[in-house]
């Protein structure tokens, strides 16, 4: 077994986090407090039995109750900076977070006060952290294509402090190609792409959020592995996957994290990283991922998949080139102490 300093201690990234998923139980009953919100729980206690679920659409009901406190700048700031304090302690020195304007503007909740938030919070987080960080602007694919763009239209302003689109929420019924258009639209603009595809959704939504969103990167992603033929693609293209194995778990997309397929993906040459996804909702942060696949992986592929997350994140060249040599010096004083 793996010493856990050398899990917490290896330089990392985060490409797969949902910023409202971090809101843990404590900040939601703070937040209602400060913001004089009544909400039906009357204790910590209550919420965190609330966040006990059994599949997606249980979780995503808890989810968006619970965003319903983030109501001002100072929430999102707050709420940002506390993911980025927690993940500090797990060795992660460059996360790329998304967030759900949508989730916000629909309460009446001005896009601004979501964007400026958290962009604030990643600000501090640099400054006291030394983390980096790049914002992800996620559509809600359970609403129509219209919504989306009336949404990058609102996004406009901040492009300069959004690095990509994504797309989340419930994925059976709602395909990758039911946002062609917004993400061709995105691309012009200059906005990376990356989605959700292959969590709960068959192997074709990979095919279709590769062929016609054009992605960068690949979230989720666990239904490739049904198709060989597009895991040969995956690897051919070098595409990266951000894999998230407690919340496979959570959301029984695999039964028994013994058989999670992390270890096979490496074994086949997928370029796949470890997230946490929503980590206040799924029981733990990056380096509770990285701990709960630990038995299904050697120290070699603990490195790969560290080196994995820099070369799949949305950093220049130089900057990649400067977390891998984190890790490279990392490895090395590991193996001389």
């Amino acid at each position: 077994m793996l010493d856990d300093s050398f899990i917490t201690g290896l330089p990392k990234a985060e490409l797969h986090l949902h910023i409202e998923g971090s809101l843990e139980p404590e900040q939601m009953f703070a937040f209602a407090r400060r913001n004089r919100i009544s909400i039906p729980f009357d204790s910590v206690e209550a919420i965190r039995a609330a966040y006990s679920f059994g599949n997606l659409q249980d979780f995503l009901d808890i989810y968006y109750q619970g965003a319903d406190v983030l109501r001002t700048e100072r929430d999102f700031h707050d709420l940002a900076l506390a993911y980025f304090r927690r993940v500090h302690a797990d060795g992660v020195t460059h996360a790329e977070i998304f967030f759900d304007p949508q989730t916000h503007t629909a309460r009446g909740i001005p896009f601004q006060v979501a964007a400026d938030g958290l962009c604030a919070g990643m600000a501090a987080a640099q400054a006291q952290l030394g983390i980096t960080s790049k914002l992800i602007l996620c559509f809600l694919r359970h609403l129509d294509e219209g919504d989306a763009f009336e949404t990058l239209a609102m996004a406009e302003p901040w492009f300069d402090q959004i690095a990509a689109v994504g797309l989340d929420s419930s994925e059976l019924g709602h395909p990758p190609s039911k946002f062609s258009r917004v993400f061709a639209a995105a691309a012009s603009a200059g906005l990376k792409r990356v989605a959700h595809a292959g969590e709960e959704g068959p192997p074709e939504y990979v095919r279709e959020a590769l062929d016609v969103l054009g992605i960068d990167r690949l979230d989720h992603g666990n239904r490739a592995m049904e198709d060989e033929g597009l895991i040969t693609r995956l690897v051919r293209q070098g595409t990266t996957l951000t894999v998230c194995p407690l919340s496979n778990h959570k959301l029984c997309v695999v039964d028994d994290l013994a058989d999670h397929p992390i270890a096979a993906m490496l074994k086949r040459g997928m370029r796949a990283t470890i997230n946490s996804d929503d980590p206040a909702y799924f029981g733990g942060y990056l380096a509770d991922n990285y701990r709960a696949v630990a038995p299904l992986l050697d120290r070699g592929a603990m490195i790969t998949l560290a080196r994995n997350s820099f070369l799949g994140s949305f950093l220049s060249d130089a900057e990649v080139n400067a977390q891998l040599a984190r890790i490279d010096a990392f490895v090395a004083a590991d193996a001389t102490a």
